[in-house]
């Protein structure tokens, strides 16, 4: 995705290896990032009013990787980030 011009971040090269989904999520909105995850406790966190930048959620073994990779640029193509804010896009 960055080839593709996407500014990606991993929790792995921003350091945050190790948090909670909580911190994972609230660090998200700050940087305003959308969530990528296969983890449904995002999905939890934000039914219980955790406020989130977006989350992009897709089933564990669901997609191929060349097909995660196309459904998010298809929302980073046609959605602004206000449209993602408190929303889940699922993949």
């Amino acid at each position: 995705m960055q080839r593709g011009g996407v500014d990606a971040l991993t929790a792995h090269a921003a350091g945050r290896r190790g948090f909670s989904d909580a911190e994972q999520l609230a660090f998200a909105l700050r940087q305003q990032r959308v969530m990528v995850t296969m983890d449904s406790d995002y999905i939890a966190l934000a039914a219980q009013g955790a406020l989130h930048a977006g989350i992009a959620y897709a089933q564990p073994n669901s997609r191929s990787i060349g097909e995660l990779i196309q459904a998010l640029m298809l929302i980073y193509e046609t959605l602004e980030p206000a449209d993602m804010e408190n929303h889940i896009e699922y993949l």
